[in-house]
């Protein structure tokens, strides 16, 4: 009998430390009804959509799987030239009065491009660095032909068109939205929607992976002449 109230005089205790111990889990809202209890939950929202189907437009985009991909890649440095080609046309414009202020500021910022983005450039493939001169083209306006006639000379925009002439290339080609560039004009509309990311979702079944750029502003500056005393 002793044995039996201690084995019940144990469960008692373990049940009143359990009872003594915080509840785990988490709250749940219910609703009782003719005495049957309802629990109700929340989960996150997620994206179900079809493989490849979402946004096709002209035609099925996995087919362009390469161009989307590269887009993604690509454009993040695009938007950050354009940025960066008003910045160098704004202090020009304010700074550089002498033709050798011009000069040597353009030479600064060279360098310091070089700096920021050879690596990254040296990674690209052909088709990536194909796709960039022509989101270039059309982010700032200019061919490319063009933007290093306006910087540089006329003589080394006419070496680097031989150059390109050599691989089939003509930097004097302007971007054609409404022509042989509408698959690239179509992926910047969405981009520009803000439905980027579900886009390349519905193509590749995995979230875009995210361009990374050390920079967006130029750090050089027209060096001001000192004064004589």
């Amino acid at each position: 009998m002793k044995k039996l109230v201690s084995i019940v005089a144990l469960v008692c205790a373990v049940c009143i430390g359990a009872a003594a111990q915080a509840p785990k889990g988490f709250p749940m809202y219910y609703e009782a009804h003719d005495g049957d209890t309802t629990f109700f939950d929340s989960i996150d929202p997620i994206w179900v959509f079809p493989r490849g189907r979402g946004f096709k437009r002209n035609g099925d985009w996995r087919k362009e799987y390469r161009l989307v991909y590269n887009f993604n890649k690509i454009y993040p440095y695009a938007l950050v030239g354009r940025k960066m080609m008003a910045q160098v046309d704004s202090t020009i414009a304010a700074d550089a009065s002498r033709r050798s202020q011009r000069t040597q500021y353009i030479n600064q910022v060279e360098r310091e491009l070089l700096s920021l983005f050879t690596s990254d450039v040296k990674h690209m493939t052909t088709s990536q660095g194909l796709l960039l001169m022509r989101l270039v083209d059309r982010e700032c306006g200019m061919s490319a032909f063009d933007i290093i006639k306006e910087y540089e000379s006329g003589f080394a925009a006419n070496f680097w068109q031989i150059v390109a002439k050599l691989f089939s290339q003509d930097l004097k080609t302007r971007y054609d939205p409404k022509g042989k560039d509408a698959k690239i004009e179509e992926l910047v509309q969405i981009w520009d929607s803000g439905k980027w990311e579900s886009f390349y979702y519905s193509v590749f079944w995995e979230a875009p992976t995210k361009t990374v750029i050390k920079a967006d502003r130029l750090k050089s500056e027209v060096k001001k002449k000192k004064k004589r005393r």
